[in-house]
C-alpha cells in the first residue's frame, strides 16, 4: 500500500470521483451515493484550496516585505548620510553609534606591524 501522503490522497479523491462519474454514476457503494461521496471528500478539497491560498498569500507577503525593506534601506542610507554630514552630529556622534555604526574614533587604522624577529643562524 502506498504512503498516505497528501498528494496521494488528493490523487485518490480525483481518481475515484472521476471513475465513479464515468462508469457508474447512478450506483451507490458502501452505503454512499456519488453525491454523498463527493460531500465526504469536500472538506479535504477545501482544506487543500485554503493551503494553496495561504501559500500564495505567504509568497506575496514575502515579496511585499522584500520591496518594503529595499525602500527602507534607501531611506536609512539617506538618514545615516545626513547624520554623518550634520555639523552637530557627525561620524563620531552618539546618534551615529546608536544607529549601529562604528564611530570614527573607534575604528582601527588597518595598519598592522608585525613584530620583528631575529633569525638565529
Amino acid at each position: 500500500m502506498p504512503k498516505k501522503t497528501p498528494k496521494y490522497v488528493e490523487e485518490k479523491i480525483a481518481r475515484m470521483i472521476s471513475g465513479w462519474e464515468t462508469l457508474a454514476p447512478e450506483k451507490s457503494f458502501g452505503g454512499l451515493t456519488l453525491t454523498q461521496f463527493r460531500a465526504a471528500a469536500q472538506p479535504s478539497l477545501d482544506a487543500r484550496e485554503r493551503i494553496d491560498n495561504l501559500e500564495n498569500q505567504s509568497r506575496q507577503a514575502l515579496s511585499d516585505r522584500e520591496d518594503a525593506d529595499e525602500a527602507f534601506l534607501e531611506k536609512a542610507e539617506l538618514v545615516v548620510n545626513g547624520v554623518r554630514a550634520d555639523p552637530t552630529e557627525g561620524p563620531d556622534s552618539a546618534l551615529y553609534e546608536a544607529f549601529g555604526y562604528t564611530p570614527k574614533r573607534d575604528r582601527k587604522s588597518g595598519l598592522s606591524r608585525k613584530p620583528k624577529t631575529t633569525d638565529p643562524e
